[in-house]
């Protein structure tokens, strides 16, 4: 899976380890990830979301982090991934999903 990674930005100090957390846990249990926080600084909010959007064009499921509800950016994504038919997960439901699943394979 290409899992993109939403979630807040604005506000929150450490927006950055939290996103680069989530990117080596879905790492780590198979999935190849988009990371906005990748993205260079210094460009406008539109500039950002139109490169966002473009990352959920070209992915498989978009993953909301906890606190999506609290960013415009983040609300903005989930309603754009909705509009053009990408899966919509949240973060702690699709792990315990996912270790689930990887328990029962190896059972």
């Amino acid at each position: 899976m290409l899992a993109y990674i939403s979630g807040k930005i604005t506000g929150d100090p450490q927006f950055r380890k939290k996103f680069i957390n989530a990117e080596m846990v879905l790492m780590s249990i198979g999935d190849k990830v988009l990371n906005p926080m990748l993205l260079p600084e210094g460009l406008e909010y539109e500039q950002y979301m139109f490169l966002d959007f473009a990352m959920i064009d070209v992915s498989d499921l978009v993953v909301m982090l906890p606190d999506w509800r609290g960013s415009k950016g983040a609300k903005r994504e989930r309603r754009y991934a909705a509009e053009i038919g990408k899966s919509v997960e949240y973060y702690e439901s699709l792990i315990k999903k996912r270790l689930h699943e990887l328990k029962e394979e190896t059972e």
